[in-house]
């Protein structure tokens, strides 16, 4: 197995591309690569490593030799290469690199690679991409599913603990098995999109994949690359959306890392005030670095491009806006300006979105940004940060805030219902209950309602009610659609035995339900970024803790009227103004029985008279029934 050093992917263009910066498709030229050259079959490697004084692969093909294939360097590029004869696709490999500092020498893991060991192993493997997309139909009209005048309902999931085998030691299940399971529940509970925690390489599994090592390949815990690619191909196929997490934030400090990758801080920052990330002891990327840019950026290329996936969640935002983030005065260093922006990371961001959509124009982009920075999801052409969307993340606080206290206190705190709609069309929003809320501690979304087990159920109810009232896309953590007991764990599956049990399995209707009116209301979800898709009826009820609100469409003839009652008493005769006379329909009521509610109701709806009220011209006289939602839909009046 010699190695030959006249084969290259790599052409001047790309070295230029590359240290300037620029190059979006580093996957098709860096890491390891099966190739046939001269009627040889073999493997082409290369990799950056710009103050190694010697780099070669070890692997089990060479016995793991440290010496016994070096590669040769590409001059001031600071990439090594060379094709080493004999080497197919399965082989696993490593770099040993000896840095020109200090004697400095480590084995890494290939930052390109497509496949890895299965943790703990840390590895990389000699793998193709060659897969069989059956999802055409889907990549030809995602832009029609992924518009932001589309529903969007998103199920976030964590693969290694959505469901597991309790026949085999409560294994997860893979990439092949989790396929059709998922694809048939999202198909029957009505979400749209699918976000996966990151999937990425991660050597820890209780960073539950964010503190991730392998930027071009999917964990080798539930499969192969293919296998993830056939997951995703299922879900495409039965017109279901992909969206995953991705981390620019920050990477783990593990030997086999990116970290100090060649004696030096490579893609991290030097000072420990800008490299290294406080709470969680990772290292932060040096955005100002061009090789670093190429690097990320053809990460956000690649799951877009090989993977066909529909949108990228980016990962704490707000730690890469600011300098001073989780530090004390003094552990920090202010921009050229004398401020705590991080200006690198911002004009990385920009750029990150301007060729997301130039290159995809059917994705999203969406930050997860905790913080009330300016225009986020605004295009970077008038100062904004370029994403598609946003998580609401001070909807979720106030309104978990809200939803915990006794409905006795609630009216003392109506301002945490309706606050949001102050804000609520500054940026593209998405409303979400994810993961994070369920965690640490923090109990379930249902452990975290008042009152007796009853009056829990109803008050989640009653929460998604208002969630799917609000203007903004929805997204729900695994598990809350049923109501877990307990709060998620990463090691264990979820309840999945509690739906033999009613109020359970009511809950799981009303989810399943209120997904089906989103989808199939314009009024709903068609201007959940626009002010002329919402109107509060009456904001005010502060005594009462009740809130009524209408939702509209581009047309004039969609309206629903949504009235809400976050106390347990039920509210007769109660008036509540309309534009319209008619008939409203009563279209949902968390209330009713099939979903495990006391049967209040309007019975199927009632008809709008001619006497005025909260300014409307028309009113309607309502029975408001105890911690409910209730959705109407005018079908026709003057």
């Amino acid at each position: 197995m010699e190695v030959w050093y006249h084969i290259s992917l790599l052409n001047d263009d790309d070295l230029f591309l590359f240290n300037e910066g620029n190059h979006f498709r580093l996957y098709e030229k860096l890491g390891a690569h099966p190739l046939k050259r001269e009627d040889v079959e073999g493997t082409y490697f290369a990799v950056w490593a710009p103050d190694a004084e010697q780099l070669s692969v070890m692997g089990d093909f060479n016995g793991w030799n440290k010496s016994m294939h070096p590669l040769r360097s590409r001059g001031k590029s600071g990439i090594w290469e060379g094709f080493i004869r004999g080497v197919q696709k399965g082989a696993s490999y490593k770099y040993h690199i000896h840095s020109r500092y200090n004697g400095y020498w480590v084995d890494k893991a290939d930052p390109f690679s497509f496949y890895n060991e299965v943790p703990p192993e840390t590895g990389s493997i000699v793998w193709d991409l060659d897969y069989p997309w059956g999802d055409g139909e889907w990549m030809k009209n995602r832009f029609i599913h992924n518009a932001r005048t589309a529903p969007m309902a998103i199920y976030e999931v964590h693969l290694g603990s959505w469901m597991r085998v309790p026949e085999e030691g409560h294994r997860p299940l893979i990439y092949r098995e989790i396929a059709p399971r998922l694809v048939d529940y999202v198909k029957s509970m009505g979400f749209t999109h699918v976000e996966f925690l990151p999937v990425m390489e991660h050597p820890f599994y209780g960073s539950w994949g964010y503190q991730s090592t392998g930027y071009f390949s999917p964990t080798s815990r539930f499969g192969t690359p293919q296998d993830f690619m056939y997951l995703v191909d299922c879900l495409h196929q039965n017109g279901i959306g992909v969206i995953l997490d991705w981390v620019p934030s920050h990477f783990p400090s593990d030997e086999h890392g990116l970290r100090y990758f060649d004696g030096t801080h490579l893609y991290e920052h030097g000072d420990p005030r800008k490299g290294i990330h406080p709470d969680w002891n990772s290292s932060i990327f040096n955005y100002g670095r061009d090789e670093v840019r190429s690097f990320l950026m053809s990460s956000a290329l690649f799951w877009l491009q090989v993977y066909h996936v529909d949108g990228l969640r980016v990962d704490a935002v707000a730690s890469m806006l600011y300098l001073d983030y989780s530090r004390k005065e003094g552990e920090w260093i202010p921009n050229q300006y004398g401020g705590r922006e991080n200006l690198e990371a911002i004009s990385f961001l920009r750029r990150f979105n301007e060729e997301v959509y130039r290159n995809h124009p059917d994705v999203q982009t969406i930050a997860e940004e905790s913080t009330a920075w300016p225009m986020v999801s605004r295009p970077p052409y008038v100062g904004g940060l370029g994403f598609g969307m946003k998580w609401d993340m001070g909807w979720m606080h106030d309104t978990l805030e809200y939803m915990s206290r006794d409905p006795i206190y609630r009216k003392y705190h109506h301002n945490l219902l309706t606050f949001r709609l102050l804000y609520a069309f500054h940026e593209n929003f998405i409303l979400p209950l994810s993961h994070d809320e369920v965690v640490h501690g923090k109990g379930s979304l249902l452990g975290k309602m008042p009152g007796d087990e009853w009056q829990k159920f109803a008050n989640l109810r009653l929460l998604y009610g208002y969630m799917y009232a609000q203007p903004a896309k929805k997204l729900l953590f695994m598990g809350g659609e049923f109501g877990q007991w307990r709060e998620w764990y990463h090691e264990e599956s979820l309840e999945w035995h509690l739906l033999q049990y009613a109020p359970h399995a009511g809950l799981q209707r009303w989810v399943q339900d209120l997904n089906r009116l989103y989808r199939n209301e314009p009024a709903l979800h068609e201007l959940d970024f626009e002010p002329a898709g919402f109107e509060w009826v009456d904001c005010n009820d502060s005594d009462g803790s009740t809130i009524s609100l209408i939702r509209k469409a581009h047309s004039n003839d969609d309206i629903l009227l949504i009235a809400c009652n976050f106390t347990p008493v039920p509210r007769l005769d109660y008036r509540v103004g309309a534009p319209r006379g008619g008939f409203w329909k009563e279209v949902l009521n968390s209330d009713a029985q099939e979903y495990g509610g006391s049967g209040y109701g309007n019975l199927g709806g009632l008809e709008a008279a001619p006497v005025p009220v909260h300014g409307r011209p028309y009113s309607l006289n309502l029975t408001l029934p105890p911690l409910s939602a209730v959705f109407f839909k005018n079908e026709g009046g003057p």
